[in-house]
């Protein structure tokens, strides 16, 4: 990937962290921590990789994207907003009633979501149903499917990931935002699920690894991903919860709690000194 495209990325991921920010901040609710750490997955997804068209967001040919950890919802808002699926402005109605932009995201293909989320655990089983529609009615589609690590515990997950192997739904790719949190705490104290990786080819899966926050390193995880055939895909994606800004990187903001008005400033100012550094980047 060219270091101008990898600027362009990085510029795209910081303002969706702020328009994020605003979001959770506007609300008094939200997972920030999740929201954050797989921002930069799904703008590589959105602004590189997926053939898609916001002027027909029901174009059959397109690729689907399925947001499993539903509760990271006001990242895949601010990324369609910013694709051009909606009016920006629209974010800042996140969870108010009557808006479009709830808690979990409702299915609505004109606004660009293909599935809906909520309970968790239930992503892998749609991605597979809509993987095999695809086969018949659009064979060059491709099914994006991100989910949390913990929610990797749920049973209905590894049900659905043998059904992908059964079928060879190699237009499936199942991307896991490793971040080593959940609700109760650390993943690998509540329920261990390493050795991950292992554990798709077990079932079946072409797998790879990468740093969930570093461009050229997620563009060659897809790149080899894409050339295995007959399989389906997993992409484990190492990322850091809350990535972007320092306060929640170390844990001082809790899984889900609201903001106060010091946290935002605080985060807003190290998210504008980014954007301060960014710009030096660019212009050199």
């Amino acid at each position: 990937m060219e270091r101008e495209q990898q600027l362009k990325l990085r510029r795209i991921a910081l303002d969706i962290r702020k328009d994020v920010l605003r979001m959770i901040s506007m609300a008094d609710s939200g997972h920030l921590g999740s929201a954050f750490s797989c921002v930069d997955i799904l703008v590589y997804l959105y602004f590189y990789l997926m053939n898609i068209n916001p002027d027909e967001p029901g174009w059959r040919e397109r690729d689907r994207f399925v947001l499993s950890k539903g509760q990271a919802c006001p990242s895949l808002y601010a990324v369609l907003a910013r694709r051009g699926y909606f009016e920006r402005q629209e974010l800042w109605n996140y969870r108010r009633l009557g808006s479009l932009l709830q808690g979990h995201p409702a299915y609505m293909t004109a606004l660009g979501i293909d599935a809906p989320s909520g309970s968790l655990g239930m992503g892998i089983g749609i991605s597979c149903g809509m993987a095999l529609a695809l086969r018949k009615t659009s064979p060059q589609s491709r099914i994006y499917c991100l989910v949390g690590d913990g929610e990797l515990q749920e049973g209905s997950c590894w049900e659905a990931l043998m059904t992908a192997s059964h079928w060879k739904l190699d237009n499936l790719y199942v991307i896991v935002d490793r971040n080593g949190l959940q609700m109760e705490g650390r993943t690998e104290e509540i329920k261990a699920l390493e050795p991950l990786i292992e554990k798709f080819q077990a079932f079946g899966f072409f797998c790879s690894e990468t740093c969930g926050h570093d461009y050229p390193s997620i563009d060659r995880a897809f790149a080899e991903a894409s050339d295995s055939r007959g399989m389906p895909k997993a992409i484990i994606a190492r990322t850091k919860w809350g990535r972007g800004v320092t306060l929640a990187e170390r844990g001082d903001i809790p899984v889900k709690a609201s903001l106060t008005r010091n946290d935002v400033t605080l985060l807003l100012d190290e998210l504008n000194k980014e954007s301060v550094s960014l710009d030096g980047e660019e212009r050199s």
